[in-house]
């Protein structure tokens, strides 16, 4: 592991400017900021390696892990969007031809998208491609090392829920 990194300079240099106030903090959580910042770029090549953007994948996912169709409700759900932002999402979508509408089997008044073969085949790239580049990301970690970060990153999150 590294002794130092630039997260240490920046502690420093508020503990130097301001000593009276607690940066403690900012060890883990500038950390994090600046890792989520790299992955979301590895993340963006690798959906771009397959012609997607990361928007596209979140939901190209969502119904790939469904395998079948989900309602437009629950795919919001699924992706922290607003309605109208998950309808312009669906249309963009559709208009590429990697989703379709289909008209729910129990409402008449709901609809359930589903992917395509190519939504299929873009979402099975771009998950093969994302998964080569976390797998090259955390190499350098042991089982256990993981394990036990995933755990203490869910803890966190948890925190973060309130």
């Amino acid at each position: 592991m590294p002794a130092h990194d630039e997260v240490d300079d920046i502690i420093a240099q508020w503990v130097r400017v301001r000593p009276d106030a607690d940066v403690a903090p900012f060890a883990v959580l500038s950390r994090l900021t600046r890792l989520a910042r790299r992955l979301q770029r590895v993340r963006a090549a690798a959906f771009a390696d397959a012609g997607l953007e990361a928007w596209e994948w979140d939901v190209l996912a969502a119904l790939r892990r469904a395998d079948g169709a989900l309602t437009p409700k629950e795919l919001i759900a699924q992706t922290m969007v607003t309605s109208g932002t998950m309808t312009n999402r669906i249309d963009g979508l559709a208009a590429r031809g990697l989703v379709e509408r289909m008209a729910h089997d129990s409402d008449r008044r709901s609809t359930r998208v589903r992917l395509t073969d190519d939504g299929l085949d873009r979402v099975d790239s771009a998950l093969d491609a994302l998964l080569d580049a976390e797998h090259r990301l955390l190499a350098g970690m042991g089982d256990d090392d993981r394990r036990r970060l995933a755990r203490l990153l869910r803890a966190l999150g948890e925190g973060l829920d309130d």
